[in-house]
């Protein structure tokens, strides 16, 4: 038994033979497929890649040191992971990427429309469109402008009917001049023509796509990609798009906006800050000039220019305890305004002032801690409803914090009332021992005291709202630019390197996929290998295929056909070696006609006689008749076997026809073709005429009728010593082969039964040995150019 090894390497070697026998048609369908790919990068849409880094910086993260367990788990930046991913979202959001189409007018775009395909033409296009409506109607516009450059001065304007600019006469359009008002469905517009080196040119075909702002917005979101890495704060943002220059612009111009945005909801907390200071710095004002003029009136009334002087030690501690009466009168004051602003309901912001000085820490974290929460609550609804599940969240900490602050300013006030009626308390003590000062005096002690509580409270919050004025400029944006956006202006895609690689897999896989199915469904036999595989036949030999002119093998004959019979004529020696004393009968039949059958009997014949051995050629194929042809010698027959068989007084020399051009091969023709041909076989005439030449030649082969069509064949197989099977390379399908041949062989119904395959094609089905060595051509004969490497 073969190798398995073996046998898979055989397969393998017929398979990739098979491959390379329809190299031209290979070739073909390579050349096509890298042509038609050479052609789709000529024609495609470029795709251009663009990306920008940075880093949301977080105010708080960066106003403490890390732990080493922050530092040592996920990363310095691990608690804001749910931060930065709230940060990506927004970027994302559709508030911000409208804005970005609004302001770089994406949904405008202008296209240069060339006889295939179209390019669009993004900065400094040759037209520039102007609409008279307003943007929320041409926001919501979706058309199509189809223009053809006449002149300098003139356009031919298209209807959009789905036709391209090439395929339309001028006559379909209408004319019009740049700048002149043109009155569309959605209201008039002007197209205006570029200059210089922007012109539009004179021929040109351009067509303005106006789109929907929403659309472009839902295009975008699903463009643009966002990155970043657990942990980490760097946000990489990437967009593909057709044109290089565009993807840059929208990355840098999406960074802005979202910076606008931070720095938007920052300056809301200073904006409710610097109102509440504003409106209560109104306030003081009043009651100051309410004081002042009581003063004034006072000292009007009492003529008082001036006051003595007291005692150092008792104007001391008054004005000591004056100073700290003063400082808590204010702190009762901002706490008492602080809580009207936090009961209030007709509140423009949710937002609470901060920092205003109250002297309770914890006061002015809660409050910071709930304007922090409003402004992310106030992002989140920019893009969401009430019901969101994160905004009711968010409203319930704010209201929690709102709780607290009001029960911490309620003991914090308190507190400090207590701490004003004891310094009441030791300033009466005080002013006890200033009764002997006169009565004008105290009045305008008291008059002074009040009017120097207003002061203080009207100076601390111009300070304070000073302070507010400077925040509002210093605030500084989340996003710091690490990368602004970059494209190498080099398209990822298509790639040439893929799609020619894409377009030879594709010119080889095809064809060979075909030639491998076509292969795998074919039944008809082209090889030894398929011979054997199917039947379990002694194998005798095969035939090349040769040109029609070649029909017959010569005695000085160097073709693969000559060798070929020279090694069938050796093995039919071999196997018939037993047969001795008389001649070695070879009959040669098929499974239908047309497989070669009178052509391997006819050359079989003459290549035994070539040896110098005696052969009779009997034509027993009755039906069909072919040998007389292929020798040359049809028109020389008068009487054949037929005859011979019907007329008994016609002796087996009288049909013998002696060839003409060799000496050692005699004929016996058919005859005339009778109309019962299986009963005149079956006639005794003809056992007689085998025997009559039993020892006057070395060979007789007889030409039978196919087994698969006729019983001829049958009836006379008693006188065969061997039976040549001739099979049809390309001719014969596999499983009537099998049907009929081993059938025969089986029940022993052909005696010594052989198998030849005729008509062997070189290179076809694997099959790609020769005939013995030099044996190709002919000597003496030069060699073609193309066969010097064969």
């Amino acid at each position: 038994m073969e190798p398995k090894s073996k046998s898979t390497s055989n397969e393998i070697r017929q398979h990739v033979e098979l491959i390379l026998s329809h190299w031209k048609s290979l070739l073909l369908c390579l050349l096509v497929a890298v042509l038609l790919g050479f052609t789709y990068l000529r024609y495609a849409t470029n795709i251009y890649s663009a990306s920008t880094t940075i880093k949301i910086q977080d105010e708080k993260q960066s106003q403490k040191l890390p732990s080493i367990q922050e530092i040592s788990s996920d990363g310095l930046f691990s608690d804001g992971t749910n931060k930065i991913k709230d940060e990506i979202e927004i970027i994302k959001s559709r508030t911000l990427i409208e804005n970005v189409v609004k302001n770089l007018k994406l949904n405008i775009r202008c296209f240069a429309v060339g006889s295939i395909k179209e390019n669009e033409i993004y900065r400094n296009p040759p037209i520039k469109v102007s609409f008279f409506n307003s943007d929320s109607v041409i926001n919501k516009i979706d058309t199509t402008l189809h223009i053809k450059v006449k002149s300098t001065t003139e356009f031919l304007a298209f209807k959009d009917e789905g036709k391209s600019l090439i395929d339309r006469n001028d006559s379909e359009g209408k004319s019009y001049d740049f700048g002149a008002k043109i009155e569309t469905s959605f209201g008039g517009i002007t197209l205006t023509p570029g200059t210089g080196k922007h012109a539009p040119v004179v021929g040109s075909n351009l067509k303005i796509v106006i789109s929907s702002v929403s659309s472009m917005v839902n295009s975008y979101q699903r463009s643009i990609a966002l990155s970043t890495e657990t942990g980490s704060s760097i946000v990489k943002l990437e967009l593909k798009e057709t044109n290089s220059h565009k993807a840059v612009d929208i990355l840098n111009e999406l960074v802005n906006e979202y910076n606008k945005d931070v720095l938007f909801d920052k300056e809301a907390v200073i904006k409710v800050t610097s109102d509440f200071i504003t409106k209560r710095l109104e306030a003081v004002s009043q009651e100051l000039e309410k004081v002042e003029g009581t003063a004034e009136q006072l000292q009007k009334s009492r003529n008082i220019t001036s006051l003595g002087t007291q005692t150092d030690l008792n104007l001391q501690s008054e004005k000591n305890l004056q100073n700290e009466i003063l400082k808590t009168s204010n702190n009762i004051q901002l706490i008492s305004y602080l809580q009207e602003e936090l009961d209030a309901d007709e509140r423009m912001s949710d937002m609470l002032p901060s920092d205003l000085g109250i002297g309770d820490s914890n006061t002015a974290q809660v409050i910071t801690s709930h304007n922090e929460l409003v402004a992310q609550r106030d992002r989140i609804l920019r893009n969401s409803s009430e019901s969101n599940p994160v905004v009711i969240q968010l409203n319930n900490q704010i209201n929690s914090l709102k709780s607290n602050l009001r029960a911490s300013l309620i003991n914090i006030k308190q507190t400090s009332n207590l701490t004003l009626n004891s310094l009441n308390k030791e300033n009466a003590r005080v002013r006890g021992r200033l009764y002997t000062a006169p009565t004008k005096a105290r009045e305008i002690r008291g008059i002074e005291r009040q009017q120097g509580i207003k002061e203080s409270l009207f100076l601390y919050l111009l300070e304070k709202r000073e302070e507010s004025a400077i925040s509002l400029g210093m605030y500084s944006p989340s996003a710091k630019i690490i990368d602004r956006a970059y494209s190498s202006h080099k398209p990822i895609a298509p790639t040439g390197m893929i799609i020619y690689l894409a377009s030879i897999l594709f010119g080889l896989g095809l064809p060979i996929g075909l030639i491998y199915v076509s292969d795998m469904l074919d039944t008809k036999l082209y090889r030894k290998e398929d011979l054997v595989n199917i039947l379990d036949i002694p194998y005798l030999g095969d035939i090349p295929k040769t040109s029609k002119k070649q029909k017959l093998v010569k005695k000085v004959d160097y073709s693969p056909m000559a060798e070929a019979y020279r090694i069938i004529r050796s093995n039919i020696d071999f196997m018939m070696k037993g047969v001795k004393g008389k001649p070695k009968k070879l009959f040669i039949t098929s499974t239908k006609a047309q497989e070669g059958k009178s052509h391997t009997s006819t050359n079989l014949a003459s290549s035994i006689s070539f040896s110098e051995k005696s052969v009779l050629l009997i034509e027993m194929d009755i039906r069909v008749p072919k040998i007389m042809k292929y020798l040359g010698l049809k028109d020389k027959t008068e009487k054949g076997l037929t005859d011979y068989i019907i007329d008994d007084s016609i002796k087996p020399e009288d049909v013998v026809v002696k060839h003409p051009d060799n000496e050692f091969l005699d004929i016996i023709p058919s005859g005339t073709i009778p109309p019962n041909p299986s009963e005149l076989l079956m006639s005794d005439r003809v056992e007689q005429l085998f025997n009559y030449f039993n020892n006057k030649y070395d060979y007789i082969i007889a030409d039978t009728s196919a087994v698969g069509l006729v019983s001829d064949t049958l009836l006379i197989s008693k006188y065969a010593d061997m039976f040549i099977y001739v099979v049809s390379a390309d001719g014969v399908d596999g499983r009537q082969l099998g049907h009929v041949a081993q059938t025969l062989f089986d029940e022993k119904r052909l005696p010594n039964m052989t198998m030849l395959l005729n008509g062997v094609k070189v290179g076809k089905k694997g099959y790609g040995y020769g005939y013995g060595y030099g044996y190709g051509e002919n000597p003496g004969k030069k060699k073609k150019w193309y066969n010097f490497f064969s």
